[in-house]
């Protein structure tokens, strides 16, 4: 690595070696190329001349736009393209537009990841898939433009080589730069008998899967489901190995993937070459970015855990130090140690709760596709009308059920991690806006809404987390309300300091040994119509975001009442 570092201290080395990567990169970008249309799922030049940019540095981009003029000569014999003053001309707009995406992306990471490896932090990886969807955005433009004033394309085709070009310079940057700024770091790797067994796993099952895509298995469903097997174990990649492994991990699997579907065969393999293309670059897009933010996470919590352990560390020796040369302050001491023994019950306790949270996502997320795969799997045997619909009914539950859970994950996460915002609330259109949104919610239609809103006075609160509060609670209101005579009572009283708010129903009610119990994360009352467990747990975690109060009655078969106090922010 070190002898790497020195040769590309030249400048004259630095650009002839660049150039040279990009080249070669060209060369199996072309290599991996659907056979008719001769286009590329995956563009490794543009991850080559972003990641090599964040090695060299920003003075070798005429290494880049040498490079870029070599291979678009290249591209162009690729696709039988007879030369002309307006290819040449052509060929140089693509030139500066591929050098002008890697400079903007070289600049962009600087300036708000600041850092050359920005896969070390979950919030890093976000910023970096923005900025990868923005400069290839710019690079494929600026090549379209050159193709279409220089007439090589009509203009009913421009949108659709812009967006090709696009996919496959996005493709390239989530896969090729990875790799490449890995393994340009120092790391270590300890390899033990269980690590090795884990290869040899992943290995066997990549194998597995490819023999079977290749086979062409008789069920269409096999065959379309086997890519996704995979998945988690590159997750496990990301999970238990270190970056180079990780990143290695997703170019093998992306390769494999490319090479079976330009052969014609595998799950991505549609009615037209564009459209196998478009699933195979948006799998392999999903894969590497998922793998990789999860990498970057236990990353970010490992580096955390180490830092509390060398933390704690000092502060007990800061402590015994402190104790020795001063008997006065061994008070201090001892409500010092106290306070650290806190701190690790309670890291302890989160832990606990972590590990618990990770268990019921895999499960709750899990659960409704193996449902649906079963469905799907019954519904293709199935000839009678009737059933086939009963098992889209049934489809369609599950798929509700997911992105229900998921939607609980997202506010969870988001009432955890943004500040909140002060806007005036008005309840009334507030309470109609979820009413509409709740409207085809089951037994919805025949239910007796007694709604009273006594606001007088300007009030200010975060809308959206009001919004998550009222929807779940009125959302439970209505999945366990009663069959024969539904009702929701809501009685605002809004005054200059709070907002009282009541919701009361004559549903089913929660069972008095659950009642104490409902507000804990991933906790269910009862089975009927179960939802994620999140709901009421979301509910607290909010109204305390919003430093309000939240009290839960409830009598079985005869209804709940839930009463909030939510404070006026602007006071504050």
């Amino acid at each position: 690595m070190r002898h790497i570092k020195n040769i590309i201290k030249s400048t004259d080395a630095r650009i002839i070696i660049v150039a040279l990567f990009y080249f070669v990169a060209a060369q199996i970008g072309l290599w991996l190329s659907f056979p008719e249309s001769k286009l590329a799922a995956l563009w490794p030049p543009s991850g080559i001349a972003l990641a090599l940019l964040l090695i060299t540095g920003y003075k070798s981009w005429p290494a880049i736009a040498i490079g870029s003029i070599l291979v678009n000569v290249l591209v162009y014999l690729h696709f039988g393209v007879t030369f002309s003053t307006k290819v040449v001309s052509s060929l140089v707009i693509t030139s500066v537009g591929n050098t002008i995406e890697a400079l903007v992306g070289y600049f962009l990471i600087l300036k708000f990841i600041k850092n050359k490896n920005p896969f070390l932090r979950t919030i890093d990886v976000f910023t970096y898939l923005g900025i990868a969807l923005a400069i290839c955005f710019i690079g494929s433009s600026i090549g379209a433009f050159g193709l279409l004033t220089n007439n090589i394309v009509d203009k009913s085709l421009f949108t659709k080589a812009l967006f090709t070009w696009w996919f496959g310079n996005v493709v390239s940057v989530l896969i090729i730069t990875p790799f490449i700024i890995s393994w340009t770091q120092e790391f270590k790797t300890h390899w033990n008998l269980l690590r090795i067994i884990e290869w040899v796993v992943f290995g066997g099952c990549l194998a597995l899967i490819v023999g079977i895509s290749i086979n062409n298995p008789t069920s269409t469903t096999i065959e379309r489901s086997l890519p996704f097997i995979i998945v988690p174990f590159l997750l496990w990649l990301g999970f238990r190995f270190n970056l180079q492994t990780t990143t290695s991990g997703i170019l093998i699997v992306s390769i494999i993937a490319i090479f079976i579907t330009i052969n014609h065969t595998g799950a991505f393999v549609l009615e037209n070459e564009s459209n196998s293309m478009l699933l195979l670059q948006v799998f392999l897009s999903i894969i590497s970015i998922s793998t990789i933010i999860l990498y970057a996470t236990v990353y970010e919590r490992k580096q955390a855990q180490e830092a509390l352990e060398g933390f704690n560390m000092n502060l007990e020796a800061k402590v015994v130090e402190r104790t020795k040369e001063l008997n006065t302050e061994i008070e201090t001491r001892k409500k010092t140690e106290d306070k650290i023994n806190i701190s690790n019950k309670k890291l302890k306790k989160v832990n606990v709760e972590l590990d618990n949270f990770v268990y019921s996502v895999s499960h709750d997320l899990r659960a409704p596709i193996a449902s649906v795969l079963g469905l799907v799997n019954l519904a293709e045997n199935e000839n009678d009308i009737e059933m086939m619909r009963k098992y889209l009914l049934m489809i369609g539950k599950s798929a509700q059920q997911q992105d229900n859970f998921i939607q609980d994950i997202l506010d969870l996460s988001r009432n955890d991690r943004l500040d909140v915002i002060q806007e005036e609330i008005s309840f009334e259109p507030l309470i109609n806006d979820i009413f509409n949104q709740l409207k085809y919610s089951s037994s919805e239609v025949n239910i007796i809404k007694e709604i009273e809103i006594d606001q007088n006075h300007a009030f200010f609160s975060d809308q959206k987390r009001l919004k998550v509060i009222l929807n779940n609670l009125l959302s439970n209101a209505i999945r366990y309300s009663n069959n024969k005579n539904p009702q929701i009572k809501i009685d605002i009283k809004v005054d200059d300091a709070i907002a009282k708010i009541v919701i009361d129903d004559n549903g089913s009610g929660i069972p008095k040994e659950h009642v104490n119990n409902v507000f804990k994360m991933f906790y269910r009352a009862t089975e009927d119509n179960a939802g994620s467990g999140l709901g009421l747990y979301i509910v607290k975690e909010t109204v305390e975001k919003l430093r309000g109060n939240v009290e839960l009655s409830s009598v079985k078969n005869k209804g709940t009442k839930v009463s909030l106090e939510i404070p006026n922010i602007s006071l504050n």
